[in-house]
């Protein structure tokens, strides 16, 4: 029996598998290797660097950059990623690929009379942090790679060049965006027809620019992007267009290899992301908010009582995320937040009968001195030579800040927005922040993006999880461990079923539409203020099955595509 088959077996609760004629989550299932993704040409892409015997890490850039080119309304070169890999020897890297505030950003940059505004920090030149996509993920490679980055950039330049069909979800984010595009990209941006109408659904999309910066990057490296000619053609549109962003940022960013969380649920190991995510940390409080709990006991009595619990446990961690978290580079993010003690302080505000309001943050101790180290999509891979790997990368949100550098076909990221640019005020995700995440000089914005990966007793990988969608990225990743190490419920399962989401501020409890009404009322009645979530973000994960074969998932929320082999 193989040490992936002896893995499987303590990963009972999964012995009993729904077919995907049960369950609507794209799902595929093999023994040599899995990924998932939110676009069928960017698995496809995965699937033909596996087959020539690339690693799962190797397939998992190829499909971000891929990604970046079918799907640049969400992630792309021109933004960052995070990305945790577990190699076949046990080593769990964690590279941060975040953007950086411009040498030239201050505090004061977006503000109008003394108050801010989100506008200049969402859309435009000032939105705009130099991006480090493409330095992480030549680091990753460099660290355990087995392909070369040109050869992986490769399915991507063949996608901009000859164009593709854009799928439903492009085309709203385009109809949406249309007028910034024009504004901000220009009247070329080839989203838009020459009458600067919007493209359609399944109207072809070619991106010959991009297809160039593509193949300049396979052919000179990343110093083509970060101290060659797209920094100068970015450096020069910047001081034309009032944006601080310089070559000089560009040539300076460096990612960076951090060091993983590891928190425990149900004797199993979470290894997730540390700041500026503020994921790994509040995943780590709301499971261990959430063991003391039989959450499938609770859950078959009555549903209502289990979504309430988690959903109290959510608004306490992010009440801490609006206190605490930013860059640990700069900011003083204490390492007690996930201390037992502190964590059991915070389960006795919980109460079972009834929603608790949270009025502010908890205090933990050692707050002073014991600190961390100084719109999106999710990649999830895995193979049989025992890499598993989850990036998550984004732009923030669709299209960024709307600006695509003329002649690189590059969208730009507006991940300014994700810092805190004045106490109090929300972000594009109705976020509110502190000074730990203030706009300071080459400082990472906090950010929401959570990639997991789960080991059992034995040190051996069993899940490896991501999403998209903002901070619900936080708890569709919790939803999904809960789910399946808390209940028992198969991994498809686990992110096909309506998902529910709280922030803390503001106090409502969000229900994905397909909640059951009756549990609504009863989690009214318990005291929630509820509401209709407008979009549930996007899941992408691999497990295993009780046979020790990969189980990768595509969330059915979107129209990606699950493989294995």
């Amino acid at each position: 029996m193989t040490s992936r088959r002896l893995v499987a077996a303590t990963w009972g609760f999964i012995a009993v598998l729904i077919s995907a004629a049960q369950c609507d989550a794209g799902r595929a299932v093999g023994d040599a290797w899995g990924v998932a993704t939110v676009h069928p040409i960017a698995t496809q892409a995965a699937e033909d660097v596996f087959r020539e015997g690339g690693n799962a890490l190797d397939a998992a850039v190829c499909a971000a950059l891929t990604l970046g080119v079918v799907d640049n309304h969400n992630s792309g070169i021109g933004g960052g990623c995070l990305i945790l890999v577990r190699t076949p020897d046990g080593e769990i890297l964690a590279i941060d690929g975040r953007e950086t505030a411009p040498a030239a950003a201050s505090r004061e940059m977006y503000f109008v009379d003394g108050v801010a505004d989100t506008a200049l920090s969402q859309t435009g030149p000032l939105a705009i942090a130099t991006p480090g996509a493409l330095a992480a993920y030549q680091l990753a490679l460099d660290k355990c790679g087995s392909r070369p980055l040109a050869r992986l950039l490769a399915p991507g330049a063949r996608a901009a060049a000859e164009g593709f069909p854009i799928d439903r979800n492009y085309a709203n984010s385009i109809r949406k965006y249309a007028a910034e595009l024009l504004a901000n990209a220009g009247p070329d941006d080839p989203r838009l027809h020459a009458d600067h109408s919007p493209l359609r659904q399944g109207e072809t999309l070619v991106q010959t620019d991009l297809a160039n910066t593509y193949r300049k990057v396979a052919e000179n490296g990343v110093d083509w992007f970060y101290r060659g000619p797209f920094a100068s053609i970015t450096d020069h549109w910047m001081k034309q267009h009032g944006g601080v962003m310089r070559a000089e940022d560009l040539a300076n960013y460096q990612a960076k290899q951090r060091e993983p969380i590891r928190s425990t649920y149900h004797g199993y190991t979470v290894v997730g992301f540390p700041p500026p995510s503020s994921g790994g940390i509040h995943i780590a409080q709301l499971l261990a908010l959430m063991e003391p709990y039989d959450l499938r006991a609770i859950s078959q009595k009555s549903p209502a009582d289990g979504v309430h619990l988690v959903a109290e446990g959510m608004k306490l961690v992010f009440a801490d995320r609006a206190y605490w978290l930013g860059d640990a580079d700069f900011a003083e993010v204490p390492k007690g937040l996930i201390d037992p003690k502190y964590l059991e302080g915070l389960a006795a505000k919980i109460s079972p009968d009834h929603a608790t309001p949270v009025p502010r943050h908890g205090t933990p101790s050692g707050w002073s001195g014991d600190l961390f180290g100084r719109h999106t999509t999710h990649i999830a891979a895995a193979d049989a030579k025992g890499y598993w790997v989850a990036i998550t990368a984004t732009v923030n949100t669709s299209f960024g800040s709307k600006v695509v550098i003329p002649g690189t076909g590059v969208v730009m990221n507006n991940e300014m927005d994700d810092f805190s640019i004045q106490p109090g005020v929300p972000n594009a995700f109705g976020l509110v922040g502190a000074a730990n995440n203030a706009v300071e000089p080459g400082k990472r914005p906090l950010s929401s993006m959570t990639p997991t990966i789960v080991l059992n007793d034995a040190g051996a990988p069993v899940l490896t999880v991501g999403a998209a969608g903002g901070p619900k990225i936080i708890t569709q990743v919790a939803l999904a461990v809960l789910r399946t190490l808390g209940k028992g419920e198969p991994l498809e399962q686990a992110i096909a079923s309506p998902r529910f989401h709280h922030q803390w501020l503001p106090d409502e409890l969000g229900l994905e539409a397909g909640t059951p009404p009756e549990i609504r009322r009863a989690l009214e009645a318990k005291g929630h203020k509820t509401y209709t979530l407008p979009t549930a973000g996007v899941t992408q994960a691999i497990g295993l099955d009780a046979q020790g074969r990969f189980i990768a998932v595509n969330d059915p929320r979107a129209a990606g595509k699950a493989a294995a082999q």
